[in-house]
């Protein structure tokens, strides 16, 4: 089951900061996510309503179950799989912030101190306490709905969402984040998500073609964006999500071979070794997940 709502455009502004809502998506998940991260001032609201899973985060494995809540922001590498009897039940809200500015010196009491704790948490994960889940929960109701002032509503519903999850971080460690890199907004949710969900069968000019640009224009701005070309990042898709699968013991590497929509299992072992210097069948013996090699140096596939 998917559900997703693009084009809801909401605005909303916290102290110096205005919040845009690029994405908000449902999904029952019957398939791996790879690797994957996102640009300046952009945050993933990850919430688990039903089933389990495990999430790569920075290169570190996570049990997800009922009621797991996470937040990954800018450049946070983050993966996920689903536990096929029981595959995870995921409500997903993408933000991206930008600072703007205010006429006044001053902010709303609290709304600094609110800003401050959100933007200075790249990353959290545990067990949603505050009620965020119910406020998500509420913000897809009100999209499907659309009943009058539905925008409205949603806006404070996320105001309120914030509010929450910074209570959720309240007696967490944060952590220190990452070196922020280059990245546009609803371009970058379009080249994202064509390399999450399309992996199997990626090309070039389907990608310039979601875009409206040629494949020059696209290559040009892949090495702007993301500084790799449209190879790196296909092979970059498919070997995350190839080491996900083999993580799972239940799976024939033939199995694995063919989700990826490699033509023969030969073809994928090539393009495995050749990007993690080592083949799935090592992989799999040595039980660990590799963090991804430098893009200059690793492999890239260019055959399906």
């Amino acid at each position: 089951m998917w559900t997703d709502y693009k084009d809801a455009d909401i605005y909303f502004t916290i102290a110096d900061s205005r919040f845009h809502t690029l994405n908000f998506v449902y999904e029952r998940f019957q398939r791996s996510i790879p690797s994957h991260s996102h640009g300046n001032g952009s945050y993933e609201i990850h919430y688990i309503a039903q089933g389990r899973g495990r999430a790569l985060i920075n290169g570190v494995s996570y049990e997800v179950t009922p009621g797991t809540l996470y937040v990954t922001g800018p450049h946070v590498e983050h993966a996920q799989s689903p536990i096929l009897e029981d595959p995870m039940c995921e409500y997903c809200i993408y933000l991206k912030t930008e600072k703007r500015r205010k006429s006044v010196s001053s902010f709303p009491t609290g709304e600094e101190e609110l800003l401050s704790a959100f933007e200075n948490t790249p990353f959290w994960f545990g067990q949603d306490t505050q009620r965020v889940g119910a406020l998500v929960v509420e913000i897809f109701e009100e999209l499907q709905s659309r009943r009058t002032g539905c925008i409205f509503q949603v806006e404070a519903l996320l105001r309120q969402l914030l509010v929450n999850l910074v209570r959720n971080y309240e007696k967490s460690v944060r952590q220190k984040a990452p070196k922020p890199a280059a990245a546009g907004d609803k371009t970058a949710v379009i080249i994202e998500e064509y390399f999450l969900y399309q992996y199997r069968s990626l090309s070039l000019e389907e990608l310039a073609g979601k875009l409206g640009l040629g494949t020059r224009q696209t290559e040009r701005l892949l090495q702007k964006q993301y500084g790799k070309t449209f190879l790196q990042k296909k092979a970059e898709a498919r070997m995350s999500a190839a080491a996900i699968l083999l993580s799972d013991p239940a799976r024939s590497i033939t199995s694995v071979a063919e989700d990826l929509g490699y033509s023969s299992i030969e073809h994928f072992s090539s393009a495995f070794k050749s990007y993690y210097r080592i083949s799935p069948r090592q992989y799999r013996k040595e039980g660990v997940y590799h963090s991804f090699p430098d893009s200059s140096e690793s492999g890239c596939e260019n055959r399906s």
